[in-house]
């Protein structure tokens, strides 16, 4: 009877985790390790991890692949950026200049690839010989300039800098006006261009140019 009674008095305490209660542990802990996961691979995207050659780091590229003057962009798809090599002085459907504009612009410039009204990426368009959005019809010129809206400012450019055929030294970079890249003209001795895509500037707000000629749609 003793023993029946302690079996009975002890028979309805448990001293150990339920099968339910283990189950809903298990799935606490995978939810927790899966938010951690998530967390991690944020991170990992947010924070800059660039090397040479990549964007975000620095391109070296060799003065035989630059367009020629007023010519169509080169596009650097690895770095998102066109080159492109401008001179008003020699005037085309491309590049000109504008009554606003009092000096000639002529230089190299690397030009970042993503249009600054929503940040879609644009292309050339050699039919129109100028940089078009397919996203909302923002237009540029080669250099960059608002054509049409909706684009609010010229689009951003990065550092570029002429380098010596020993590949290290710097014979001239692009000067900042009004906190933007002008077009850096190459000196004599520029065997290399470096494309610094961790150093952007915005572009500014222009008059658009299709004011000029008074046909904005």
């Amino acid at each position: 009877m003793a023993s029946q009674a302690a079996a009975v008095n002890t028979g309805g305490v448990s001293t150990g985790v339920s099968r339910r209660e283990f189950l809903y542990y298990i799935w606490g802990a995978s939810i927790a390790l899966l938010s951690l996961q998530g967390a991690g691979l944020l991170l990992w995207f947010l924070i800059p991890r660039f090397r040479e050659g990549e964007f975000g780091g620095t391109f070296t590229i060799d003065i035989g692949e630059l367009p020629a003057v007023n010519d169509q962009p080169i596009n650097f798809a690895d770095g998102r950026f066109w080159l492109v090599n401008l001179d008003s002085t020699q005037p085309n459907d491309r590049m000109y200049q504008a009554e606003d504009e009092p000096n000639p612009i002529q230089g190299v410039a690397a030009i970042y690839k993503v249009c600054t009204h929503l940040g879609c990426i644009y292309s050339w368009t050699p039919t129109n010989n100028r940089f078009e959005c397919p996203c909302h019809g923002s237009k540029y010129r080669l250099d960059g300039r608002r054509v049409e809206s909706p684009a609010p400012r010229t689009l951003d450019r990065f550092l570029i800098q002429a380098i010596a055929d020993d590949e290290s030294t710097v014979l001239a970079e692009a000067s900042l006006v009004d906190d933007f890249y002008a077009p850096l003209p190459l000196p004599s001795g520029t065997a290399f261009l470096r494309v610094d895509t961790g150093s952007r500037k915005q572009g500014p707000s222009e008059t658009l140019l299709c004011d000029f000629l008074g046909n904005c749609p």
